[in-house]
């Protein structure tokens, strides 16, 4: 019987420019599985550590950026996977920063700040493509998702 498990977060990455939301897109490097996969900013949950807070470390590691704001998507991912046999649930959240200047770790080998649909087009995975489309619906909503899921940091 497979496991539901929540060990990871998906976080995608955007800032405010005069020509509307940027999104940052990373490309795993050749030495990680999946290399050459482009991908928000994602990683394990460490022992003792809330899944919000797992977003913010895997931000300040994988860009050097610190977060304006972080906000929980309305949307959990989802993935099976034969290692370990088990189902994943993935929390996605939202996570605005000040400006472009990303310093890359030794993860990803290059960086892309899209629109929206270039970077929904570039992702892979359908749980990654639904996951940006949540954040992305979410700031263009005029309801009140942000302010009742945002992370005081």
């Amino acid at each position: 019987m497979p496991k539901t498990k929540i060990r990871v977060v998906d976080a995608y990455v955007f800032r405010q420019t005069k020509n509307g939301f940027r999104f940052l897109l990373l490309k795993r490097a050749r030495t990680k599985m999946y290399e050459h996969l482009w991908q928000g900013v994602a990683g394990e949950i460490e022992k003792g550590e809330k899944a919000w807070q797992t977003a913010i470390r895997e931000l300040k590691e994988e860009t050097g950026f610190d977060p304006i704001r972080i906000f929980v998507a309305d949307h959990v991912s989802r993935f099976y996977e034969t290692h370990g046999d088990r189902v994943n649930l993935v929390p996605v959240f939202g996570i605005e920063v000040e400006n472009g200047d990303v310093t890359l770790s030794k993860e990803h080998c290059e960086f892309q700040w899209v629109d929206f649909e270039t970077a929904r087009n570039t992702l892979v995975w359908n749980g990654q493509k639904e996951g940006i489309a949540a954040v992305f619906d979410m700031l263009n909503s005029n309801d009140d998702r942000i302010k009742w899921s945002e992370v005081k940091i």
